[in-house]
């Protein structure tokens, strides 16, 4: 069965972009990979964290990951620190990769404006820490979302790099994108994607808000000149929000707009709120459940990371023989 790795940041909120662009297709890849999914809480302290608040987060996630539909008896669930093979790899990446590689990366440069007062080098070499998470496992797909798609590329090449040096070494990953909606924009700025480290709480939909909540984020939600419910490339916020529509009520974009058609955006956005509210339903039922037996959930994540670190120290001593340092 070929393999396939992703991971999210345990920081900030699960939200609408996370799931439509990520964990919804998780659940379905499960079926048919060896799955791998990863909380990559290194990458989450490139941004300064509060302690308790980033191990709530973690604990947080790993029940959302369940609440979705992840099966810790299908997939392997853990934590990128418990696993310290991730960060020795990525040591060794500094030394093959190049500065202007690393300097072409748009997300450092999005990240590096955003935090200007802590620009700090692990914002700059995200990337390679990526590619450790990534190469470990010797994946065949890496599904993740479209922002990151030019670090899968990075990876790529630090993988075919050191297969030209040493031989044989890592399997190349694939880029593997969402049919549809892989990237979900924000609510009120679709030039952006939907963020949950957005300064405004107005741009995003958490999986966890109330009805009530999600009802006036919609109804907030930026739209297009005119009355017309339509998709295009004119009308980049009715088209983000049509995508939200289509996705959770399984309905075609096409279908959605006929639905709507002459009736306007307020019985649209009616209309969005109460399909988001419907579809999160037994996901929040689910997720309060998990967050009432933090035990379990410590769990699963420490039997996933013995199993990851199997896969992950065999790659790692096969990687620092060939460079000379033997384990």
């Amino acid at each position: 069965m070929e393999r396939i790795l992703s991971g999210i940041q345990p920081s900030g909120t699960i939200h609408l972009g996370n799931y439509i662009g990520a964990l919804r297709q998780w659940v379905a890849l499960q079926e048919q990979y060896d799955s791998f999914f990863c909380l990559v809480d290194y990458h989450a302290i490139t941004v300064r964290q509060d302690p308790e608040q980033l191990t709530y987060n973690t604990y947080s996630l790993v029940a959302m990951y369940l609440a979705v539909g992840l099966d810790p008896e299908r997939v392997t669930l853990f934590r990128q620190s418990d696993v310290s093979a991730h960060t020795e790899l990525a040591w060794i990446f500094n030394t093959f990769a190049y500065m202007g590689e690393l300097e072409r990366m748009t997300q450092y440069k999005d990240k590096a404006k955003q935090h200007k007062k802590n620009n700090n080098v692990g914002l700059f070499t995200y990337p390679l820490l990526m590619a450790a998470d990534i190469l470990l496992y010797q994946p065949k797909y890496v599904p993740v979302g479209e922002d990151q798609k030019q670090h899968i590329e990075l990876t790529r090449e630090l993988a075919e790099r050191m297969n030209n040096v040493y031989g044989e070494t890592f399997t190349i990953p694939e880029y593997f994108a969402a049919p549809q909606g892989a990237r979900i924009m924000s609510l009120d700025d679709p030039t952006k994607k939907m963020s949950k480290s957005a300064t405004s709480e107005w741009g995003y939909i958490a999986l966890t808000d109330t009805p009530e909540v999600i009802t006036k984020k919609v109804k907030k939600a930026m739209t297009d000149s005119g009355t017309a419910v339509v998709a295009g490339k004119t009308t980049p916020a009715l088209t983000n929000l049509l995508t939200i529509y289509s996705v959770l009520s399984d309905k075609t974009i096409q279908e959605v707009e006929a639905l709507y058609q002459g009736q306007g955006y307020g019985k649209f956005k009616q209309g969005l709120a109460e399909v988001i509210i419907e579809y999160l339903k037994p996901i929040q039922v689910n997720y309060a459940t998990l967050m009432s037996d933090i035990p379990m959930l410590q769990r699963i994540l420490q039997q996933g990371a013995a199993k990851a670190k199997l896969i992950a120290d065999k790659t790692l001593n096969d990687v620092k023989a060939k460079i000379g340092i033997h384990p």
